[in-house]
């Protein structure tokens, strides 16, 4: 039986469809019984997609909007903690 330690390996090759159709039922069963596993699967298959829909490189305009959207947001947060 699979252990949870072992589904990163598993889904990283299922992701790939590079996994026998013994191990691919055993990470399918695994993920019906671990919530855990099940969730890390369900973003592992997310990050794969969006890697694969990424597009084009952000410019540096983008990134630097994001950065100090970021950095405003963690401002705000760390003024509403005092």
């Amino acid at each position: 039986m699979l252990k949870c330690r072992d589904v990163p390996a598993e889904a990283s090759l299922a992701l790939d469809n590079e996994l026998s159709r013994r191990r691919t039922m055993a990470l399918r069963f695994h993920i019906l019984m671990c919530r855990h596993c099940h969730r890390y699967m369900r973003q592992a298959r997310l990050l794969a997609q969006a890697w694969t829909n990424r597009g084009e490189a952000a410019s540096e305009d983008e990134v630097n909007n994001v950065m100090q959207a970021c950095r405003d947001n963690a401002r705000k947060t760390n003024s509403e903690d005092v």
